[in-house]
């Protein structure tokens, strides 16, 4: 693990999703390797990713109130402070386009739920690792 963060401590993940039982399914495949953070909102996630220490990954639903996923993810890429935490969409929607939809905008990454937890982390460290080299090296 130390590979992926500069520190002993566990990289911080930040689950964005409005339903609960996807929370605590996410939250209970990752709290292992990972320090979890959780929000119920766009606004909410908006908030964690801008603090200090920042989300080093967010997982992100796309179908929520208020403010969807492609939303959320639109502020975090305008943003200076966020436009380099890798973000992962993890959601029911398959329609047709979503994922194409969600990479153009500038999601790292798309998983559909249900999600296999051995998919889960494959991608996680994944994307922890290739955030790792962009900030020591820079973008490919």
């Amino acid at each position: 693990m130390n590979d992926i963060c500069v520190s002993n401590e566990k990289p911080r993940i930040l689950i964005v999703d409005d339903v609960h039982e996807n929370l605590h399914t996410l939250l209970n495949i990752l709290r292992q390797d990972y320090a979890v953070m959780a929000a119920t909102s766009g606004e909410k996630a908006l908030e964690i990713a801008r603090r200090t220490p920042a989300p080093d990954l967010i997982l992100l639903d796309i179908h929520m109130p208020e403010m969807d996923g492609y939303q959320v993810l639109g502020h975090l890429r305008s943003d200076p402070s966020t436009v380099e935490i890798p973000v992962i969409f993890v959601t029911a929607a398959g329609d047709i386009g979503d994922d194409t939809k969600g990479l153009e905008l500038g999601a790292d990454d798309y998983l559909l739920k249900p999600v296999m937890p051995e998919m889960l982390l494959t991608r996680v460290r994944l994307h922890l690792e290739l955030a790792a080299y962009r900030k020591r090296y820079g973008r490919l």
